[in-house]
C-alpha cells in the first residue's frame, strides 16, 4: 500500500500546486480587477493601483498564482508568495490579535506554509517545469556513436 501511496506522490503534489495557484490568483484577480470573487478589505471594489501594499500584493497573487497553477518557475513563484503572505499575517492581520482565528489571518497563513511547503518540493506532476527540465537533458545529451557491424 505504501509504495502506491509513493508512487502518487508526484501527481498529488502537481494538483495541491494547481489548486494552490487558482486560489491565489483568484485573490489577485479579484483585487486588480473585481472578478472571480469579492476582494478582501475593498467592500467589492478593486485596490487603487500603485497603493501600498495592496495593489502590489494582488499583483504579487494574481502573477504568483499563475506561474504556481502553471508549475513555471514553481519554486520562486513560491518563495515570494511565501514571503507577501508572512508579511501580510504579520503587519496586517498579528498586531489585531495573537491567533489568526481572531485576527482574521487565517488565510495568509495558510498561503505562506502552503507555498513555502512548494519552494521545497517543487511542482510535482504537470507542471511545465518538468518539461523544460526534459527538454534540457535530451538538447546536452552526447549523439549516440554508431553500431560497428
Amino acid at each position: 500500500m505504501t509504495g502506491r501511496l509513493n508512487s502518487a506522490q508526484p501527481f498529488a503534489l502537481g494538483l495541491y500546486r494547481i489548486v494552490v495557484g487558482l486560489l491565489f490568483l483568484c485573490h489577485g484577480a479579484a483585487s486588480l480587477f473585481g472578478v472571480l470573487g469579492r476582494a478582501a478589505g475593498t467592500d467589492g471594489g478593486t485596490v487603487e493601483a500603485g497603493t501600498w501594499p495592496g495593489w502590489y500584493a494582488a499583483v504579487i497573487q494574481l502573477v504568483g498564482g499563475g506561474l504556481v497553477l502553471l508549475g513555471l518557475g514553481t519554486r520562486a513563484a513560491a518563495f515570494v508568495a511565501s514571503g507577501s503572505m508572512a508579511y501580510a499575517y504579520f503587519k496586517v492581520h498579528q498586531p489585531m490579535g495573537l491567533w489568526p482565528m481572531e485576527n482574521g489571518g487565517e488565510a495568509s497563513a495558510m498561503f505562506c506554509w502552503a507555498f513555502l511547503l512548494l519552494v521545497f518540493t517543487g511542482s510535482g506532476a504537470f507542471g511545465l517545469d518538468r518539461l523544460f527540465v526534459k527538454r534540457a537533458v535530451r538538447e546536452r545529451r552526447p549523439a549516440a556513436e554508431p553500431v560497428a557491424v
